[in-house]
C-alpha cells in the first residue's frame, strides 16, 4: 500500500507539471459546457422576419404589434413588393415574410375571413416549419381575441392547456447539459488516460517499472486514481457551471448523481487504459481516444439526434456506447429527480462495461517489452 501511495503521488506530480494536461482537464470542459450550453438549443430564436403591411389599418397594426411581442422573432416592417422580398430571401437577409393584403380589415369585418400570406425560406425545412408554427399560433390567438372583442359567437372553441413536464420554464439548454457532460467526461478521461502507459513506453521508463518490486497491476491502478480524482473535481466544476451559469436545477439526489458519474468516469478510464496498452505512441492513442470516441458519443448518445429516428442497426450499436447509458442516468436523476430504482439498468450496464474493459486492459498489459 505504501508503494501504491508513493506511485500515485508521483503520478499527481506528472499531471500538475504538465500545463497542457491541466489545460485539457479543466480549460476544455469550461469552454465546452458554456459553448454547448448556450449554442445548442432545440428552440429557434431571433428569426429575422419582415412584414409588408398593405392594409395599414387598426387591425393590421394590432396583429403586427402582437407578432412583435414574440421573443422568437426579430420583426422589421417594410414596404417592399414581392420581387424585393424575394431578393431579400436570395441574399439570406431574412428567413420569413408576412404579407398583409389591402382589404385585410374589411374582409375580416364583413365576411369574417381574410387571407394573410406567409413566406418562408424552404432551404432549411426545420426553421421554415418553426416560423410557420409560430406565426400560425399568433394569428389564431389574434383571431380568437378579435372574435371576443367584436362579440362574434363561436360555434365551438377548444382551448388546449399545454404543460412541459420537468421543464416548466422551457429552458432550451436543459436537454443538452447531460449530453455535454457525458461528452466531456468521455473524451477527457479516455484521452488523458490513454497516453499514460504509452508515455512510459516512449520515454523508456517502462523498463524501470517492470523490473521494480511494484506489481504490474498496481501500475494501472496508480495511473488511474489521479485521473479519477481530478475527473471528479472536473465534474464538480461542470455541475457548478450548469447550475449557476446555465440555470439548470438538480432535482434528484446529488449523491446518486456523483455515484453514477464516478462509475462512468471509471468506465472511461478503463477504456483509456485499454487503448494505452494496445498502442505504441501517444499520437496514436490520442487519435483513437479523441476521434474514435467523439463521433460515437455525439451520434449514439441521443442528446443531439434522437435514437428512435435511426435505423435498427444503429440503435443496436448505440447499446455499446457507455455515454448513452450515462446520459440516460443523468437525465433521470438530474432533470427528472428520479431515484436509483429508475436507473438501476443503466448502472448495471456501466458496471458490466467497466469490469469487461478493466479485465481486457489487465490482460493486454505486457509485463515484458
Amino acid at each position: 500500500m505504501k508503494q501504491l501511495l508513493v506511485f500515485i503521488k508521483k503520478e499527481f506530480y506528472h499531471v500538475f507539471r504538465d500545463r497542457r494536461t491541466l489545460l485539457i482537464m479543466f480549460g476544455l470542459p469550461i469552454v465546452q459546457i458554456i459553448l454547448f450550453g448556450f449554442a445548442l438549443s432545440s428552440e429557434v430564436k431571433n428569426i429575422h422576419l419582415v412584414i409588408a403591411d398593405y392594409s395599414k389599418d387598426v387591425k393590421s397594426q394590432k396583429l403586427i404589434n402582437k407578432i412583435m411581442t414574440s421573443e422568437y422573432l426579430l420583426v422589421e416592417q417594410v414596404n417592399l413588393n414581392y420581387q424585393e422580398i424575394e431578393q431579400e430571401f436570395k441574399r439570406g437577409e431574412v428567413k420569413g415574410a408576412l404579407i398583409i393584403p389591402v382589404n385585410f380589415s374589411s374582409d375580416l369585418l364583413h365576411s369574417g375571413k381574410s387571407q394573410i400570406q406567409v413566406i418562408t425560406d424552404g432551404s432549411d425545412p426545420n426553421i421554415s416549419k418553426t416560423i410557420t408554427n409560430y406565426l400560425t399560433a399568433i394569428i389564431v390567438d389574434f383571431q380568437q381575441q378579435e372574435a371576443l372583442s367584436d362579440q362574434v359567437p363561436a360555434l365551438l372553441s377548444i382551448q388546449p392547456e399545454v404543460r412541459m413536464l420537468f421543464n416548466e420554464e422551457g429552458n432550451g439548454s436543459l436537454n443538452f447539459i447531460p449530453g455535454v457532460m457525458a461528452l466531456i467526461l468521455m473524451i477527457i478521461c479516455t484521452a488523458l488516460t490513454s497516453v499514460s502507459v504509452v508515455k512510459e513506453k516512449e520515454m523508456g521508463t517502462m523498463e524501470v517499472l517492470l523490473v521494480s518490486p511494484f506489481k504490474p497491476v498496481f501500475v494501472l491502478i496508480a495511473k488511474a486514481i489521479p485521473y479519477l480524482l481530478l475527473s471528479l473535481a472536473n465534474f464538480t466544476l461542470i455541475l457548478l457551471l450548469a447550475v449557476f451559469v446555465l440555470d439548470v436545477e438538480v432535482r434528484g439526489s446529488l449523491l446518486l448523481l456523483y455515484l453514477e458519474s464516478t462509475l462512468f468516469i471509471i468506465t472511461c478510464l478503463s477504456l483509456g487504459l485499454l487503448i494505452s496498452n494496445v498502442t505504441n505512441s501517444q499520437q496514436t492513442a490520442l487519435l483513437i481516444s479523441l476521434m474514435g470516441m467523439m463521433l460515437p458519443t455525439l451520434i449514439f448518445t441521443g442528446f443531439i439526434m434522437p435514437l428512435e429516428n435511426m435505423p435498427k442497426i444503429f440503435q443496436v450499436i448505440s447499446n455499446f456506447i457507455p455515454s448513452r447509458w450515462y446520459y440516460l442516468a443523468v437525465k433521470s436523476v438530474m432533470l427528472k429527480g428520479l431515484g436509483f430504482s429508475y436507473v438501476w439498468k443503466e448502472t448495471l450496464v456501466l458496471t458490466g462495461m467497466t469490469v469487461g474493459l478493466l479485465s481486457i486492459a489487465l490482460k493486454k498489459f505486457k509485463v515484458r517489452l
